[in-house]
């Protein structure tokens, strides 16, 4: 589940430098409007620990709503950890948080 994380202010934050190709420059750049592309980049980095990380996943209670979908590349369920291949049937999640989660339809 993705939660939203505290402010830090970038004096608390540490340098670092990355090497991105121009072209991926300039798209993080349009994604991100007002937000700027560096915050977005922390956000993405961010989601990927958090779903990565031991205790994240989400529990049946955390899903409001499903869709029905048809995946169009391959996704992980939220709740079993599953794949799901490219162009079968899979359950959108809408979490109490308000994302929408990729589900295995026999997930619930």
């Amino acid at each position: 589940m993705i939660r939203t994380l505290p402010k830090t202010t970038t004096t608390e934050m540490e340098v670092t430098s990355i090497r991105l190709e121009r072209e991926l420059k300039e798209s993080l750049k349009q994604l991100s409007g007002n937000q700027g592309y560096q915050a977005l980049i922390r956000d993405v980095l961010w989601n990927y620990v958090q779903q990565k990380s031991p205790g994240s996943a989400i529990t049946p209670q955390e899903i409001r709503a499903s869709i029905a979908a048809t995946s169009q590349r391959e996704e992980r369920c939220a709740l079993t950890g599953k794949f799901i291949p490219p162009q079968k049937p899979m359950l959108l999640g809408l979490t109490t948080q308000g994302d929408l989660l990729p589900l295995s339809p026999d997930s619930l």
